[in-house]
C-alpha cells in the first residue's frame, strides 16, 4: 500500500497547519522549516508555485499520492457541477477518510492502518482498501472482533458529538452511515480547490 512515509512536522511547518494531526513541533516552531528560519526574507511566489502549494497541502492532508490523486481530479471532472468540489467531496468519500471522520481513529493516518489490517467492514463486507470510495447508505463498521482493540476503544472513547451532517454514528455498535456527500461549507479542510483546478488547467 503506497503511502507518504517522510518527515511530517516539515510539512506541517511548510503549510503552517497540523495537516497530519495535532503536532507539538508545528505549535513550538510555526514558521517554513530551512536553515535561515524565520530570519529569511521570502520572495514572492509565482502563480504557479501557490497553485502547486494548494495542490500538495490537499494531497498530503488526504494522504493521497499523485497518481491517486490525478485519478480524483479526472473523475471530478468528468461529473456534472464544479470540478473543485467534486474533488473534495470524493476525497472526502475515501473509506480511510470516512473512518477518521467517524472517529474510530484519531488521524487519517490511523485509520489508513485499520482498513489496511481488516479491521474494518463496509455493508457487512470487509474492505482493507484505504482509497475504496464509499456511497450514499454504505454502512461502515469495527469489524466483530477488532471491536475491543485499544487503538479502537480510545479514539472512541475520546469521540466528541457527531459534528459531521454525512455522517451518523452509532456508538453502541460502533457502525457509521454514509449519508451522502457533504457540500462544500460543510468540510472544515482549509483547501482552496479552485486552485489545484487551475494547475490542472494549464
Amino acid at each position: 500500500m503506497a503511502r507518504y512515509t517522510g518527515p511530517k512536522s516539515k510539512i506541517a511547518r511548510k503549510f503552517r497547519e497540523p495537516i497530519f494531526g495535532p503536532d507539538k513541533a508545528l505549535e513550538r516552531k510555526n514558521y517554513p522549516p530551512g536553515m535561515h528560519g524565520v530570519s529569511k526574507r521570502r520572495g514572492k511566489q509565482s502563480e504557479y508555485a501557490v497553485q502547486l502549494q494548494e495542490k500538495q497541502k490537499a494531497k498530503y492532508t488526504y494522504g493521497v499520492l499523485e497518481r491517486q490523486f490525478a485519478n480524483l481530479f479526472d473523475k471530478a471532472a468528468s461529473k456534472e457541477g464544479i470540478t473543485g468540489e467534486n474533488l473534495l467531496k470524493f476525497l472526502e468519500a475515501r473509506l480511510d477518510n470516512a473512518v477518521y471522520r467517524l472517529g474510530i481513529a484519531p488521524t487519517r493516518a490511523g485509520a489508513r492502518q485499520l482498513v489496511g489490517h481488516k479491521h474494518i467492514t463496509v455493508n457487512g463486507q470487509v474492505v482493507n482498501i484505504p482509497s475504496y470510495s464509499v456511497r450514499p447508505g454504505d454502512i461502515i463498521a469495527v469489524r466483530e472482533r477488532s471491536k475491543t482493540l485499544e487503538a479502537v476503544t480510545n479514539s472512541v472513547a475520546g469521540r466528541k458529538q457527531n459534528k459531521y451532517s454525512w455522517l451518523e454514528w452509532d456508538a453502541n455498535e460502533l457502525t457509521g452511515k454514509f449519508l451522502n456527500y457533504p457540500n462544500r461549507d460543510e468540510i472544515p479542510e482549509n483547501i482552496k480547490e479552485q486552485l489545484i483546478v487551475e494547475l490542472y488547467s494549464k
